[in-house]
């Protein structure tokens, strides 16, 4: 059976994660680069994981999507929005596109792009944020290009391998995506 394809662009469409891609998730989860520019720093088992995704399904604050390629249907990634607060309507996103063969394609821009037209165009939310840390600035250059704007810093907010680094929280607002002032 062909996957769904839920949100599609040119060469990428999000569609749900399932249980079937516990093993996927589980074996991305663990890779190093990918679990740096995340700050990730638990570990966590195939059970575990298999319980998240099973929880996000049925979570209404959150919609966790799997990022594939058009061509070829392969699996390079998730994106989410979550903490939906229907009453302020605003939420956070957050996307990972792994392997560094996947990076640099214009991949997380799209899967980006999707998402937000879904959150202010479906979800009808007013305000989306995300945090990035001070070191990924391949994923801020992305995110600016999108069309968030920067708010602040977290100083010294993350700890990873020894080191402290900021958290910088940026926002895209309803009215500048509509605008159409993205570029």
């Amino acid at each position: 059976m062909a996957p769904v394809r839920f949100l599609e662009g040119k060469q990428v469409y999000l569609r749900p994660i399932e249980l079937a891609d516990a093993d996927w998730y589980f074996a991305n989860l663990y890779d190093k680069d990918t679990r740096r520019l995340t700050g990730t720093q638990k570990h966590f088992s195939r059970e575990q994981i298999a319980k998240y995704i099973e929880g996000k399904s049925q979570d209404s604050s959150s919609v966790l999507l799997l990022i594939a390629t058009c061509d070829g249907d392969i699996p390079i990634g998730d994106i989410a929005i979550q903490d939906i607060d229907t009453i302020n309507r605003n939420a956070n996103i957050r996307i990972a596109i792994n392997s560094g063969s996947h990076q640099g394609k214009g991949y997380g821009t799209e899967a980006l792009r999707l998402m937000l037209d879904y959150g202010f165009g479906i979800l009808n939310l007013h305000r989306i944020e995300l945090n990035v840390f001070s070191f990924n600035e391949r994923a801020v250059h992305v995110y600016e290009k999108v069309g968030f704007k920067r708010e602040g810093v977290q100083r010294e907010a993350l700890f990873y391998d020894h080191k402290y680094y900021d958290s910088i929280l940026m926002s895209i607002l309803e009215s500048e995506y509509r605008s159409g002032d993205i570029s």
